[in-house]
Parts: C-alpha cells; sequence; structure tokens
C-alpha cells in the first residue's frame, strides 16, 4: 500500500474521530433530546494539518427523543480532502447511527450518567473516505450542573477495522458556562490514543459556545488545536433547530 493511500486511511480516521462528538466538541454528554423533540444541524467539521485539509462539507445529523432517557441519531457526512499539489477528493463516507440512554437521573448531590453507542456503517462503496468495515464506539458520559455552570465528560473504545488500524480509545471532559440566556461558552480537553499503526496519541483542546437566535434556531461553533503529536488545527461551525 502506497503512502498516498495509508495517509488517506489516516485522515479518514480522523474525520471519523471527529464526527462522533457533541456538537460542536468532541466530548460528548449523557443527556438525551427531550421525549418527543428534535435536534437538527447542518455543520463543517475541519482540521488543517501541514500540507492537508479535511473534514465534512457540509454533514447533516437528526436526533429525536423516541422515549423519556432515550435518544436515536442519524448522521450523514459529506467529506472532502485536500493535500497540496493534489486535486481534493470529495464523496460520502460512513452512515452513523446512534442511541442514547441516559441511565442514572442528575441530583444534588450526584451526576447523570448515560451511554451513547455509535455504529459507523459503510452504506456505499469503500472509496477514501470509508474502507468497507463497520466501525463501533462504546462510551460513557457523565454530567453535572450547577446554575449556569455545568460541566460533563468521560470516554469510550473505537472498535476500528481495517488494513492498517487499530482500536483506539478517546477521554475528554468540557466545562461550559451561561453567560446570557443568547449565549453559552465553554472549552474541552481530550486525548486519544493511536488510530493506526503508524499514527501517534494525541492531546488537543477546543473553545467554544453556541448562541441562541431564539428559543429553537442556534448556531454553534469551535476551534482548537493539538497539544502533543499529530499538529493540527481544528474548527466546527453549524447552524442548530431544536422542535
Amino acid at each position: 500500500m502506497g503512502k498516498l493511500k495509508i495517509s488517506l486511511i489516516l485522515f479518514l480516521f480522523i474525520l471519523s474521530y471527529a464526527t462522533l462528538a457533541g456538537p460542536p466538541f468532541q466530548t460528548d454528554d449523557p443527556e438525551p433530546v427531550d421525549y418527543k423533540h428534535w435536534e437538527y444541524y447542518i455543520s463543517s467539521i475541519n482540521t488543517f494539518q501541514p500540507h492537508t485539509f479535511n473534514g465534512t462539507l457540509p454533514h447533516f445529523e437528526v436526533n429525536y427523543g423516541l422515549v423519556h432517557n432515550v435518544q436515536i441519531h442519524l448522521l450523514l457526512p459529506f467529506n472532502y480532502t485536500f493535500q497540496a499539489h493534489q486535486n481534493m477528493q470529495y464523496g460520502y463516507g460512513y452512515t452513523e447511527l446512534g442511541l442514547k440512554y441516559r441511565f442514572v437521573q442528575e441530583t444534588e448531590y450526584s451526576p447523570q450518567i448515560g451511554t451513547f453507542p455509535i455504529l459507523e456503517i459503510p452504506t456505499v462503496p469503500a472509496n477514501g473516505f470509508n474502507n468497507g468495515r463497520i466501525q463501533l464506539y462504546l462510551p460513557i458520559w457523565l454530567q453535572k450542573s450547577w446554575n449556569k455552570l455545568t460541566t460533563y465528560g468521560g470516554g469510550g473504545y473505537w472498535i476500528n477495522p481495517g488494513d492498517y488500524n487499530k482500536n483506539w480509545t478517546f477521554i475528554g471532559w468540557e466545562v461550559q458556562y451561561d453567560f446570557a440566556e443568547a449565549l453559552t461558552l465553554g472549552g474541552e480537553l481530550y486525548y486519544h490514543s493511536a488510530q493506526t499503526s503508524d499514527s501517534q496519541s494525541s492531546v488537543g483542546f477546543n473553545a467554544g459556545g453556541i448562541l441562541n437566535f431564539n428559543s429553537k434556531v442556534h448556531f454553534i461553533f469551535s476551534v482548537g488545536h493539538t497539544i502533543i503529536n499529530e499538529a493540527s488545527f481544528n474548527f466546527y461551525v453549524g447552524l442548530l433547530v431544536t422542535i
């Protein structure tokens, strides 16, 4: 397998890692969408590395509160990757399905706890954005709030089959504060282990927030950078509609 193909696989799994998170962050939370309510996202996640750009342009995400404490999830990504002195590639990658289940409710002294398994399904033939193999993520998330301050985090394990691939771990924690009814700002610190045989583990951070135009329409954003290994700059922008 040539260096170009190995690089594309590496960028693919960096991209897959970026799309699993709780928008606009990579760390997720255990709180499902309220029963019989919807969330609709149209967003773009982008990762810039030396001589390489990749991301989604755009991706569509839908979440629905199926029953109390249970949310179903669908994400449809249109991916791109661009390397210096080469043509940009654009195409569809994995269809992402998920089920978020909160099994412990938050109290005055204890956090809420839940899980959010994610299944990445190659619904189109293998290409530069999927290798034709199903991926599975198994996380546990915790969250606790005090008035305008909320913190959440946890982590999980990716089952990541394929040539040169490795199963890998993600751990992250986020803190956010409601500065006003229209504005919430926060930041996260995260770690992930190596995802392929020729990549490295990495530590990074993101800062961002939510701008509420009204009770239903929200602009979400984050920017960040890795701190250790695999130097990259990341940003997320999206529009969220809640019903």
